[in-house]
């Protein structure tokens, strides 16, 4: 190897253990790990936690289980002893038509097992009768430390059937919870629950009017929260100041763009950069300033996976069906679509799912539950193997295991590496929609109206 070409990979190896340890520090020490945001610690989906459980049942490794007050698909989120959810009280709009898009749409005996959130779709409450919730739960036996409540107000998106307002997964740095709703509306609490400041979006700068509803979530940066609102009627990305909610800049990013997607920050060599997966292409921005960068690729439908970085490169799957799967190297200005592309699979890759880095190798699975492992170096395919179930949360993974829940009430535990190994296959019965979350040697499960503790 030359030694230019060792410096840079030196380079790359320092930032990305730098980009993983920071955050853990900063949280509990490197003993245990908290898990602050949308795919833990460092956005990617993996926690160096060990002592999982592999096996679970209604009666088996359910440290303590407990009803929520209302109905989301928003992800746990874990801060020292305490677990944060957000939820929906009351129902509202759908989008018009009786057949709301199915992931398992070629497989008919999954697509019978789909169904809206709360089992039923439900008429919409009466005006002034929606309330957004944010709860928090001792993480050593369940108790409901508190409870904040905000009345829902302002013109409301028709959602897909699946989801609701509690959609996008807070965040927190520990001395604050920010919770993002699905209408515009966010709340900064402090750790006892204690509304610090609030904002409407919908209301502020235009009504979050998206096709199926608003999915991303918060991103913090520094002393700023940033915030992907892709919208049809007029897509923007937006800076706040975490301790006041005023606004620090705004990039306007035209009409007609869609994205469910949760930007990433990862490490550049010009400094940190700002990953949104959209519907007209990926762009990258300066997280200090929103200023673009550098943008690759092609328009895709319906984007929803979040990247993830791995020593000093990008992946991630643009989302729709039979998506494309990408690997690319950060650091680029203008158009870098014939430069920075590593290597691209044209099919095969997740819809909905975020793909997980672990060991070298990538976890990828499709809406019916095809899991499938390829190399990261190369986009090689290792394995393929098909699950069943219908799958709309991340994987996950620790200790060796990657933990994959469905939507059809299995949570599927394969082993990490290049044979194929399916350790557990966990029922629970219920509707999984939201991400596993992990921390303190336990693994957290949010249904509809449920949150598990799974851990012996």
């Amino acid at each position: 190897m030359r030694s230019g070409e060792s410096g840079r990979l030196g380079f790359w190896k320092h930032l990305s253990l730098v980009s993983a340890l920071l955050p853990l520090s900063f949280a509990s020490g490197l003993a245990t790990q908290d898990w602050p945001q949308w795919r833990g610690p460092s956005s990617f989906g993996v926690s160096s936690e060990s002592g999982l459980p592999t096996h679970w049942s209604s009666g088996e490794n359910i440290a303590w289980k407990v009803s929520l007050a209302g109905l989301g698909s928003s992800s746990p989120i874990v801060w020292g002893d305490q677990v944060f959810v957000t939820s929906q009280v009351g129902s509202t709009l759908v989008r018009g038509g009786d057949s709301h898009p199915r992931l398992a749409w070629d497989d008919r005996s999954l697509a019978t097992r789909e169904n809206p959130i709360g089992g039923k779709r439900m008429a919409p409450s009466a005006e002034g009768n929606v309330s957004l919730v944010v709860e928090a739960f001792s993480l050593s036996d369940g108790r409901r430390l508190w409870e904040f409540r905000v009345q829902a107000t302002g013109e409301f998106p028709q959602s897909h059937e699946k989801h609701n307002l509690a959609t996008p997964t807070p965040v927190t740095n520990g001395d604050h919870v920010y919770a993002w709703f699905g209408n515009g509306q966010i709340v900064a609490l402090d750790m006892e629950g204690t509304l610090v400041w609030t904002r409407h979006l919908g209301m502020d700068y235009a009504p979050f009017q998206n096709q199926w509803g608003h999915g991303s979530s918060p991103v913090l940066y520094k002393d700023m929260i940033v915030l992907l609102c892709d919208h049809t009627s007029g897509a923007y990305l937006l800076a706040l100041d975490r301790n006041t909610g005023e606004e620090r800049w705004k990039v306007d990013r035209g009409r007609g763009r869609t994205s469910h997607s949760t930007p990433v920050i990862v490490p550049g060599s010009q400094g940190d950069e700002l990953v949104v997966n959209s519907s007209e292409r990926i762009d990258v921005y300066d997280p200090a300033s929103g200023s673009l960068l550098w943008h690759v690729g092609s328009p895709r439908q319906v984007p929803i996976p979040s990247p993830v970085f791995h020593e000093g490169v990008i992946y991630m799957s643009r989302g729709y069906r039979n998506s494309d799967v990408l690997a690319i190297r950060p650091g680029g200005r203008g158009d870098v679509t014939s430069s920075h592309i590593i290597w691209r699979t044209p099919s095969g890759a997740s819809y909905v799912p975020s793909i997980v880095h672990y060991q070298g190798l990538l976890y990828m699975t499709n809406e019916v539950g095809v899991v499938t492992c390829v190399e990261a170096s190369s986009g090689k395919r290792i394995w393929r193997k098909r699950l069943g179930g219908v799958f709309f949360a991340s994987p996950v993974v620790a200790d060796g295991k990657i933990y994959i829940a469905s939507e059809t009430g299995e949570t599927f535990v394969m082993r990490a590496g290049r044979k194929v190994e399916l350790l557990a296959l966990n029922d629970l019965s219920e509707r999984f929609i939201a991400s596993p979350a992990i921390s303190k040697r336990r693994l957290f499960l949010r249904s509809d109206g449920t949150l598990f503790c799974i851990g012996e």
